[in-house]
């Protein structure tokens, strides 16, 4: 019975160890927390000026009744500010990712430029490689 556990086991320590897997993991902690960020930047910094500017709304209120509350019945609504709080959220959200990879695409493509300027550039010759070079052109020289 332990031999069965202690193949998958393996296995499972030697995917966890992977970096690609630990990398993964910290984005979509980072990612979740950035959402949160990007959420209190619309709901408390953006919308409520804009909500002064439109007359002292908050957009989160902003819904049709359906059915009003009657009792023990809830009320039913389209809560369409809620829907543009999300969408101002989701902009915000895709606008920052898109600059964020702009400016890493940028990053990387000045490492490889300097990666390949690094290869292109000619190693000196020793002294007896030029030795070996003169001997080379005076035998072809000779020859011709």
């Amino acid at each position: 019975m332990i031999k069965l556990i202690q193949g998958p086991l393996k296995e499972f320590k030697k995917f966890i160890n992977r970096g690609n897997v630990i990398e993964m993991a910290v984005g979509l902690i980072l990612a979740t927390y950035f959402g949160a960020i990007i959420k209190s930047l619309v709901y408390d910094v953006i919308m409520p000026p804009i909500g002064m500017l439109l007359g002292k709304t908050d957009f989160s209120n902003f819904n049709i009744v359906l059915q009003k509350a009657e009792g023990e019945i809830e009320e039913v609504a389209i809560n369409y500010g809620v829907f543009i709080n999300n969408v101002l959220t989701f902009l915000i959200v895709s606008l920052s990712i898109f600059l964020f990879l702009k400016i890493y695409n940028k990053m990387q493509d000045k490492l490889i430029d300097n990666d390949e300027d690094e290869a292109v550039a000619p190693t000196p010759l020793t002294k007896e490689e030029k030795l070996l070079t003169e001997i080379r052109d005076l035998l072809k020289e000779k020859d011709d």
